[in-house]
């Protein structure tokens, strides 16, 4: 029997097709299985049957069928995979705290569980009083029934460190993949010139600046094309206000999920912008250090710490306007800022770090470790 065991709840599931997490739990799940680990993922399958097990590149997978759509059948494929998980008793890693309350059952059972605590996101203006609500309680309730909690910003840790002791609590970032070169080929298939456009991906909402970024390009000629990524709606309120504030130098391409089509677009950039006000280290941002882009970000807390001195700050459509006019034009400085991006990404952002971190973390935790250690 392996004693190095580790079970991943809290994403859809591995391989990685829906976020962040995923990303990060197939990058986690395959580091450690090469390392001797045996790792144990939850899915959440759509529709109806019994739970099965299978494996995926050494990695463990059990299925759960849900039939519920949405928030709803997300909530269900937690707590029925927390039931499995607390059976056994091997070590837990559950990522994001949305349904937290659940971990007490882990608790319970003396199942030792580290919780990534994600955002803080029932700050997120999307939401309404009763999301909000439900997140704010889940957010106390990891930090209470975690036996570690892990930050993946200093700006998160300090908000933890407002229900729990510090030393309850690790920073370990996320992580994104060096990108040393890209074909073209996806990019001119948009119709676009490699190195002559600047990109944003991001979910159209208010908090992630659109509606600035996007006014504030289209206030005069360019000479280059913005090309935003994800879904736009004429019949949403907001998405409607950012297609109308677009000049026709901007592009709107759609949700774009091919892996090999975004790492282009990235690469042959000549500036990412990212308009996240709220967050931790987004790995949207962490991608783009990756993929050497100049960034121009907005200017909390949060992105300062993540992209560092080498980029461009704005907050406001007349900061971002300002932005735009000193950088597009301005080669030598986005030369300067695509350098700073790639040496920020290699002191910090790696995946051999990050998931070295999370392995030295994990393996003190283990049930035979932890029996050592005082319950925190």
């Amino acid at each position: 029997m392996n004693n190095k065991t580790l079970r991943i709840l809290g994403t859809r599931g591995v391989p990685a097709a829906h976020g962040g997490f995923e990303t990060f739990a197939e990058h986690l799940a395959l580091f450690l299985v090469k390392r001797g680990w045996r790792v144990i993922v939850y899915c959440q399958d759509d529709g109806v049957g019994p739970v099965f097990e299978d494996r995926w590149e050494g990695v463990e997978r059990v299925h759960i069928p849900v039939s519920q759509a949405g928030p709803k059948g997300t909530i269900v494929f937690d707590w029925q995979a927390t039931v499995h998980a607390a059976r056994h008793g091997d070590l837990c890693l559950t990522l994001g705290y949305n349904t937290a309350v659940f971990c007490a059952l882990l608790r319970l059972k003396g199942v030792p569980n580290l919780i990534n605590m994600d955002g803080i996101e029932w700050s997120r203006a999307k939401w309404g009083t009763v999301a909000k609500t439900w997140f704010w309680l889940n957010d106390w309730a990891g930090c209470w029934l975690g036996n570690h909690l892990v930050a993946d910003h200093p700006e998160i840790k300090r908000h933890l460190e407002t229900r729990v002791r510090g030393d309850k609590v690790t920073v370990i970032a996320y992580g994104a993949d060096a990108i040393s070169a890209a074909d073209d080929a996806p990019v001119r298939a948009l119709g676009l010139t490699p190195g002559r456009f600047a990109t944003v991906i991001a979910r159209a909402e208010p908090e992630n600046s659109l509606l600035e970024i996007v006014s504030a390009f289209s206030r005069k000629r360019r000479d280059c094309t913005l090309v935003v990524l994800g879904r736009y709606d004429r019949e949403h309120a907001y998405q409607r206000r950012v297609l109308e504030a677009a000049s026709d130098e901007v592009r709107f391409v759609g949700a774009i999920y091919d892996k090999a089509v975004v790492a282009a677009l990235r690469f042959h950039s000549m500036l990412y912008v990212h308009g996240h006000q709220v967050g931790g280290t987004n790995p949207s941002l962490v991608e783009a250090l990756g993929a050497g882009n100049a960034v121009l970000a907005h200017g909390n807390r949060f992105n300062r710490w993540v992209a560092g001195e080498g980029a461009a700050y704005f907050d406001g459509a007349d900061e971002c306007a300002s932005a735009f006019d000193a950088l597009l034009g301005d080669d030598a400085r986005l030369a300067h800022m695509q350098d700073a991006s790639r040496e920020r990404h290699r002191a910090a952002f790696t995946w051999d770090k990050i998931l070295g971190d999370y392995e030295a973390l994990l393996a003190g935790y283990l049930p035979a470790a932890a029996s050592e250690k005082h319950a925190v």
